[in-house]
């Protein structure tokens, strides 16, 4: 029988399902080996650093999870269903969460410039259409939820048992109802002035 070829693209996702299942510090060649049946040699062959694995794993978590984003949101109610998801992949998939928050982003000095990397521009412009509110202000809203939706996410996805969803649910929607009043009473007192 002859032995079966191992390309780079199954490396990669050996990696990936590996981190997805245990975390990125279980990305090693001896992990991606044994999950493929081979040796570490192939594994090396297309790894000269595991650095570079490690970014294309981290690309592919990027991937997984906007496609989980989009796959678990509703058109309708886009800007809510999309904070829900996040929190629906941090109980489902809490590797992928800690990989895409861990991830380094270069060349970001400023809450501007992550807003910026991290989001589509089309979803404040939807925000504003949606809610009434200026571009402006949606993407202050916006940024504030990402800020606190990761953030909860990330708490959630490391605690063990673990909170309920409902409970981290209301305090999503709580913090939302807040930033909204507050954006939208600064949209009042700027016009105001």
């Amino acid at each position: 029988m002859p032995k079966q070829r191992i390309t780079k693209e199954m490396v990669v996702d050996a990696a990936f399902e590996i981190a997805r299942k245990g975390g990125m510090e279980q990305v090693i060649v001896k992990n991606i080996a044994e999950r493929l049946g081979c040796s570490v040699q192939p594994i090396y062959s297309y790894c000269t650093n595991m650095e570079g694995l490690r970014t294309e794993v981290e690309q592919r978590a990027r991937q997984f999870l906007q496609e989980f984003l989009e796959a678990h949101s509703d058109s309708q109610d886009l800007f809510r269903s999309t904070g829900h998801a996040y929190l629906q992949l941090a109980k489902e998939e809490p590797q992928i969460l800690r990989i895409f928050v861990l991830q380094k982003r270069a060349n970001v000095s400023s809450l501007e410039e992550l807003y910026q990397l991290e989001t589509n521009p089309q979803v404040a412009k939807r925000i504003a259409a949606d809610l009434n509110i200026s571009i402006e202000t949606a993407k202050q809203l916006h940024l504030h939820m990402l800020i606190y939706t990761i953030g909860i996410g990330t708490i959630f996805a490391v605690t063990t048992p673990g909170i309920p969803l409902g409970e981290i649910y209301a305090q999503q929607e709580e913090a939302y109802e807040m930033f909204l009043k507050q954006a939208i009473d600064g949209t009042k007192s700027r016009s105001q002035s």
